[in-house]
């Protein structure tokens, strides 16, 4: 069981790699492959869950807006006993003309032949749906 000293550093850099490459140029989303597993990888993206890196590439090519905009307010990143980075990121997103929505994101990252890749992504919009 080792700590990864460099946790924080980890997973504030795959924060901003991850996010530059999913919000901008819808085109080059295809290269978000290269931080999934093709079988160990796991999402759940608003309620629906897939496993593989082709089948989470299928569900982020599936969004329909054409433009995003992020702002991160904080992300909370924790060592794991494995070696790996626990990553949680919450801020707003604005998708095409929508109105901007709060989300939070979960990574948990996994090491593997001196890198890291994604074991475990869970994104979720922070709606409520409160009764009028």
């Amino acid at each position: 069981m080792t700590l990864n000293p460099q946790y924080l550093q980890i997973g504030e850099t795959f924060v901003k790699q991850y996010y530059a490459i999913f919000d901008g140029d819808r085109t080059g989303r295809e290269k978000l492959a290269n931080f999934y597993h093709a079988e160990f990888s796991l999402m759940s993206f608003e309620g629906v869950q897939v496993q593989g890196a082709v089948q989470i590439m299928e569900k982020i090519k599936a969004l329909t807006f054409q433009k995003i905009a992020r702002v991160i307010t904080t992300v909370d990143c924790q060592p794991m006993f494995d070696g790996g980075v626990l990553i949680n990121v919450l801020g707003q997103l604005k998708m095409d003309e929508e109105k901007p929505h709060g989300f939070h994101q979960t990574f948990a990252l996994k090491p593997l032949e001196g890198s890291f890749f994604v074991q475990h992504d869970l994104f979720r919009l922070a709606l409520h749906h409160l009764p009028a």
